[in-house]
């Protein structure tokens, strides 16, 4: 029972690995130990052939078999070859023949001839014990049957492996060489040897190709017809249904009968019947090479009990079978100067995994009747048979050439198919009709050449604008027509030369030939009665140059795309003419550029919907804080709302279902207004109003030209010009400086929608705003009434054409005031330090201090009247002054220097007033501010003692009455047109 599972593991070995969760490269083979190996001859009728090119026995062949052990064997081999004659007659003993290997004179092998009624033969090789020769012999007689059927299946197994290892060779060969080309190989090779090929392989990276087509090997072989019968079903039993069972699994792929597999089940369940305690019987495929057969084990041979007997299958004692070969297509024609000719051949799967075809030749006939034979070799990867031709003189034939496959199968002569080859010629080559306007540019075309022998193309190319040559792909779909792909994806119209080279030439045939830019693809024509404009639709409507509808020409206008699909204008030459159209259908004839004419169905449809705008009417929504008078009446704020009229012309009355459609001038923003959502009211069946509210049909980034067009029944009548929506920026002051050279501030928000301001209507000095202004403040140029009106003007972004004028005024510039003059002080007697007395110092200080409080008070009220008109001439800019700027100015520091002494003392009115009136009232009174620059650091040392500091400001006030009155004239100066210049 272990010997049975262990066989149906080793059979089943790459059905179960599909189930696995790790992906096998290739699933070993269940025959996957090597075994010894078996020489053998057959020689007949004088002939001696190596066992590799022997498809079958025949009665009285010789045969020489010799089981080849290396010196180092340590077991002996008994082998024992054995003739059987049917599953019901027991072959007699004397067909049972005996070698000892290890013994000397019986090394050089077995000479045996096949008996007449012989049908097989099959080698032994069994552990040397006692009574082994009687074992074997009494196991055959007494189970002849079993023997048979073992026999047959290991024949076929060993046929179809061979198949199998030659597929499985030609895929790893190509996908190290040329992996590329490992697709076509792998197709000419599955045809060749009647492989299953997984197409699916082939959508996987080209690293996982290879090992795609190499899994599941033992159901890749499929039935030949050219090997005997295998049972439809395997012997029944547990082991047989098991097997049946994975085979319809989807790793199993589906069913796919194998014959492969179903000889090694067979055999397995057969040979475990042999089954004893003394011999166990093991299989072993018998792969020819020459004169040898390498035999492959699915189990370990065991040398204790129940020792393992090797069984090995020779062919069969029958009569031949020739291979079914046939040629792929009987109608093809090839080149017989081809140095790689290829004749495609099928249906004998073993001509390419065995040796049984041999010395194969094509024999040609030449022009006086002789025969001429090439040698041919099959060639699975190439799909056909191989012939040298470099020993071929094309003299020697005529133009068509008959040719045919003969050779040896074993023993006898084999004649295969026919074919014909044709030498090559020079002839002339042409387009064909179908493929005249259909080389296009921008693509990969696809043209046919015709000529009267195209089995000789050796390879065809495009040549460039500099002469070179581009090769292109090509294949001959028939003996006389050859199909070529041109890359034009990058290619320009005009002309395209092909460059045919054929075997045996050295001067290719040139083919000129015209590429087209993509033909247009035409939909139809429409235009509706009394139109003069219609709509070609279709595709690459660029390459139209003009069309014909009932004599009236139409030139092309404008183009679009839409839905995936051009739309052409087409507008009529002939207007007057084209106006008189009726409703109906008529033949278009279209030309192109290129000089091809094209024709299409053309549709008169009924008149467009048409109605007449009577007037219209601008509500706003809400108060103008703009300050923009708009001078152009088609000019809607957004702000607003718009009534217009309308009468029905065609139709001449409105319906319940009409619509009128309102649009930017590029159909960015588009509204309807209808009955049902209030936007259009009849006054009766010929009138109706239609109201637009812009912010709320459109948002607040509609602009422009604004259309509108009725809609009845879902055909659209010509849009209308109506309104020019614009947007407006809020202004809400203007600031100007007294000088007219200064530019004004204008404020507001959204400035970014006014394009330019200017002074003056015609904006000879304009100011324009540059895109995307963000700011809030805007300089502009100061009104000049005596260019204008004194007023401003602008241009709205949304509407340029216009100018429209600003209703912001700027505030008249203030009035300019001489500064006053104030007397001067009274004289004092200089200050003497040492003289002065406490008591009689704060007495003197009062008397003198009385003058400077009369002479502060003009100062008190100049700086009062300064700070009243201040106001009224301060800007944005900060240009202006008050008036009393100047005398201030001139007399700051000073000033500034003295503050801190006249506000520590008990002074008079005057000068308290002069303390806290500041810079500006000590620049105007002149009262002890130069004094103050000379006894500075005194006045520091006794700040604290009242008494000092009171002289110090008798002497300033003394000193200053001389020099102020010429300080006052140095200082100020005034200008008629502006403020007081310094």
């Amino acid at each position: 029972m272990a010997f049975r599972f262990r066989l149906l593991c080793s059979a089943l070995l790459g059905l179960s690995c599909l189930s696995a969760a790790v992906p096998a490269v290739a699933d070993p083979a269940p025959f996957d130990l090597t075994g010894p190996t078996v020489e053998m001859t057959v020689t007949r009728a004088g002939v001696t052939l190596p066992i590799s090119e022997t498809p079958n026995l025949e009665p009285g062949d010789k045969l020489w078999i010799r089981a080849d052990f290396p010196d180092s064997q340590s077991v002996h081999y008994l082998m024992v070859a054995a003739f059987l004659r049917g599953a019901t007659n027991p072959p007699p003993e004397r067909w049972f023949y005996r070698n000892e290997p290890w013994n000397r004179k019986e090394a050089r092998g077995l000479h045996v001839t096949v008996p007449v009624g012989a049908e097989q033969l099959v080698v032994f090789l069994a552990p040397e014990t006692g009574g082994d020769f009687k074992a074997l012999v009494n196991a055959v007689q007494h189970r002849p049957g079993a023997f048979v059927r073992a026999t047959q299946d290991l024949n076929h197994a060993t046929l179809d492996r061979s198949r199998l290892d030659t597929y499985l060779a030609g895929v790893r060969e190509t996908n190290a060489t040329n992996p590329g080309d490992l697709k076509h190989a792998a197709q000419m090779m599955a045809r060749s040897l009647a492989i299953k090929l997984d197409n699916t392989c082939f959508d996987r990276y080209s690293e996982q190709e290879a090992p795609c087509l190499m899994q599941n090997e033992d159901s890749l072989v499929l039935n030949d017809t050219q090997t005997a019968n295998i049972a439809e079903e395997l012997t029944s039993g547990p082991t047989a249904d098991l097997a049946m069972e994975v085979s319809s699994t989807p790793q199993a792929r589906y069913g796919y009968y194998s014959p492969y597999l179903a000889s090694v089940l067979d055999i397995a369940h057969i040979l475990e019947s042999f089954h004893s305690a003394q011999y166990q019987y093991i299989p072993a495929l018998a792969m020819p090479h020459n004169d040898k057969l390498s035999l492959r084990l699915n189990a370990p041979p065991s040398f204790s009990n129940p020792k393992s007997v090797i069984v090995v299958a020779m062919p069969a004692v029958e009569p031949p079978q020739p291979p079914p070969l046939h040629a792929v297509d009987a109608t093809s024609t090839y080149c017989a100067e081809n140095s790689d000719l290829v004749l495609p051949v099928e249906g004998a799967p073993l001509v390419f995994s065995t040796a049984y075809a041999h010395n194969m030749v094509l024999r040609l006939t030449t022009k006086d009747g002789k025969t001429v034979d090439l040698h041919a070799e099959a060639n699975a990867l190439k799909g056909g048979f191989v012939i040298d031709t470099d020993n071929l003189s094309a003299k020697q034939f005529g133009d068509t050439v008959s040719a045919s496959l003969h050779g040896y199968w074993g023993f006898d002569r084999y004649d295969g198919p026919n074919f014909e080859l044709e030498n090559a010629h020079p002839q002339p080559w042409m387009l064909a009709t179908a493929d005249s306007d259909a080389l296009i540019v921008g693509r990969d075309d696809v043209v046919h050449l015709d000529a009267g022998n195209a089995a000789c193309v050796e390879n065809i190319a495009i040549e460039d604008g500099r002469a070179r040559e581009l090769k292109v792909q090509w294949k001959q779909l028939k003996p006389t027509e050859v199909e070529v792909t041109l890359p034009l994806k990058k290619a320009h119209p005009g002309q395209v030369m092909l460059v045919v080279h054929q075997f045996g030439f050295a001067q290719p045939e040139r083919v000129p030939l015209h590429s087209f830019a993509e033909a247009a693809h035409l939909n139809g024509f429409s235009l509706h009665a009394g139109d003069t404009e219609g709509v070609l639709t279709g595709k690459r409507l660029d390459e139209v140059q003009q069309m014909r509808v009932n004599g009236v020409t139409f030139a092309p206008g404008p183009l679009k795309s839409a839905d995936g699909q051009d739309q052409l204008q087409m507008q009529a030459k002939d207007k007057t003419k084209c106006a008189q159209f009726e409703p109906g259908s008529a033949q278009a004839e279209v030309r192109l550029k290129d000089g091809r004419r094209l024709t299409v169905q053309a549709v008169i449809e009924q008149p467009r919907p048409q109605v007449a705008l009577l007037s219209k009417s601008v509500q706003p929504l809400a108060a103008n804080q703009s300050n923009i008078n708009l001078e152009d009446q088609d000019e809607l704020p957004e702000n607003s709302s718009l009534t217009f009229s309308l009468h029905a012309v065609t139709p001449q009355s409105f319906g319940r279902t009409e619509a009128i459609e309102v649009s930017t001038a590029g159909h960015a923003f588009t509204t309807t207004l209808n009955m049902q959502n209030g936007g259009l009211t009849l006054q009766d069946e010929h009138t109706a109003l239609a109201t637009l509210d812009p912010a709320k049909a459109f948002g607040g980034s509609a602009f422009g030209p604004l259309q509108f067009r009725v809609v009845a029944d879902g055909v659209p009548g010509s849009w209308q010009p109506l309104v020019t929506l614009v947007r407006l920026p809020t202004l809400k002051k203007l600031t100007c400086p007294a000088q007219g050279s200064q530019p004004c501030q204008l404020t507001g928000t959204e400035l970014f929608l006014v394009d330019a301001v200017a002074s003056d209507a015609a904006f000879q000095h304009a100011v324009q705003v540059p895109d995307g202004f963000p700011g809030y403040e805007l300089p502009v140029p100061h009104p000049d009434p005596q260019t204008g009106t004194g007023d401003l003007y602008v241009k709205l972004r949304d509407d340029p054409t216009v100018v429209n004028q600003i209703t912001l005024s700027a505030p008249p510039p203030p009035v300019v005031r001489p500064a006053a003059v104030p007397p001067p002080a009274p004289a004092r007697a200089p200050y003497v330090p040492g003289e002065a007395a406490p008591t009689g110092a704060g007495s003197s200080n009062g008397s003198a201090a009385a003058p400077a409080s009369s002479a502060a008070q003009p100062a008190s009220q100049s700086g009062a009247s300064a700070a009243e008109n201040g106001p009224q001439t301060v800007t944005n800019s900060g240009a202006a002054q008050s008036s009393a700027s100047p005398a201030a100015s001139s007399t700051a520091e000073p000033a500034t220097k003295t503050q801190p002494q006249a506000t520590g003392q008990s002074a008079p009115q005057g000068q308290s007033s002069q303390g806290q009136t500041g810079q500006g009232q000590t620049g105007q009174g002149q009262t002890g501010a130069p004094a103050a620059q000379a006894p500075a650091p005194q006045a520091t040392d006794n700040a604290s003692s009242p008494a000092a500091a009171q002289p110090a400001s008798g002497a300033s006030q003394k000193k200053q009455s001389s020099n102020a009155p010429a300080k006052n004239n140095s200082s100020t100066a005034s200008t008629p047109d502006g403020p007081p210049q310094v």
